[in-house]
């Protein structure tokens, strides 16, 4: 908060000298402008600088009478006033962010943050926090999703005047997260791939397909239908425009949405898959769920001849599937900590591009929204051509020659 001198001007004269105010000389000097408790505009006069700088001391620290917040909030938890923050504000949030937040905060930053009080947090502890994820191999994108979820509550926390500043505003996010790269971990070889097509059971290979052959999510892979909303081949064309999710809050649990931010779209099906998706309709009929369809905006029940389902006829919750994918993965000789479906995914990816696809092919087929995300997630994949020198000068050379 500014503290002004009110007998001179902000300005200078043209000799650089300041120019005296109307007041200069009369009445005290100094004024320290603030908020109260209540967040409402105050100011307050000083005869000297050093009063007027110890009381915006005073008052930006919390100690001052008229900025003092109610002793129980000064000792209000991170959790308790994590969850006021969130309930009054998930009124205008999509099911998703709701969704989203409330398992951030309880999963993530709770267990960190939850039982300190919220004035017990320092810009210390959320380096400290921020590092040892780091050391975790957390993805940057995750943990700046967390870093912007705790920031967002403790930007609240000062606006409500329950702390005097915001931790956060000292970490230079984007500075601790230079040089690292979003390159996956690990990618299996095609020998991996076939490994764990062995030991995933039969019923279930139409997914690892989507997976490898397709580049499909896990949601999207579960979500996908047997029906030309989703498969067309006829025109060699897959339609990744829904993903299947699980919330027992809403919408009585299964339920369709639109798939990750900005990467519904039409690719092409490879024909491989497209026989192999073929011949698990007939040996695995597809099973008809009654499901909440989101993904036009609106809210509607329809019919979904899901092509994934559990040996008992019902569609994976992330829960589940994770259960058998641990077998799946151990038996197939798959690492613990990166050999998730994902992984599948960039597969998919670098053998397109080993295989000499262009840059923007694999954009296309991955739906990614920029044609940056996909260039930095795949850049040590990419061939190195080797650079041949003197092209111009030749190619000027030769043209002279012909004159």
């Amino acid at each position: 908060m500014p503290i002004d001198d009110l007998w001179y001007l902000k300005a200078r004269g043209s000799d650089g000298r300041r120019l005296p105010s109307k007041r200069h000389g009369r009445g005290r000097r100094y004024r320290v402008r603030y908020r109260d408790a209540n967040g409402q505009p105050r100011e307050r006069l000083f005869d000297r600088k050093r009063d007027a700088e110890d009381w915006e001391l005073k008052v930006r620290t919390g100690h001052a009478s008229e900025s003092k917040v109610d002793q129980s909030e000064r000792h209000v938890s991170f959790r308790e006033y994590g969850e006021r923050w969130r309930l009054s504000r998930e009124v205008g949030w999509a099911l998703e962010t709701r969704k989203r937040v409330e398992s951030n905060l309880r999963c993530h930053l709770y267990p960190v943050f939850g039982d300190r009080p919220v004035r017990a947090i320092t810009l210390t502890s959320v380096l400290e926090w921020l590092s040892r994820r780091l050391a975790e191999d957390t993805p940057r994108s995750t943990l700046k999703l967390y870093h912007e979820l705790l920031d967002a509550v403790l930007a609240a926390a000062v606006t409500d005047k329950v702390i005097p500043e915001n931790p956060c505003d000292g970490v230079k996010l984007a500075q601790i997260l230079r040089g690292l790269s979003r390159a996956p971990k690990w990618v299996p070889t095609e020998a991996e791939v076939l490994a764990l097509l062995d030991a995933v059971p039969a019923r279930y290979h139409a997914a690892v397909w989507l997976g490898a052959g397709q580049g499909c999510r896990l949601g999207e892979a579960l979500g996908m239908e047997d029906s030309g909303r989703c498969l067309d081949p006829e025109r060699g064309e897959l339609h990744v425009i829904q993903q299947l999710r699980y919330s027992p809050r809403e919408h009585g649990g299964f339920y369709l949405s639109e798939p990750k931010a900005g990467s519904s779209g039409t690719v092409d099906l490879d024909p491989v898959v497209a026989e192999v998706l073929a011949g698990h309709v007939r040996r695995f009929p597809p099973v008809v769920v009654d499901l909440v369809d989101i993904t036009s905006g609106s809210m509607i029940r329809r019919a979904v001849p899901l092509l994934i389902t559990t040996t008992h006829g019902n569609p994976f919750t992330d829960r589940t599937w994770s259960r058998e994918w641990v077998g799946w993965r151990d038996a197939a000789g798959w690492p613990k900590e990166h050999g998730t479906f994902h992984a599948l995914r960039h597969f998919f990816a670098t053998t397109l591009i080993t295989n000499h696809a262009e840059p923007q092919e694999v954009q296309r087929l991955l739906r990614h929204k920029t044609l940056r995300i996909t260039l930095e997630t795949y850049v040590h994949w990419w061939p190195k051509r080797e650079c041949r020198r003197g092209v111009v000068g030749t190619v000027l050379r030769a043209a002279s020659r012909r004159r």
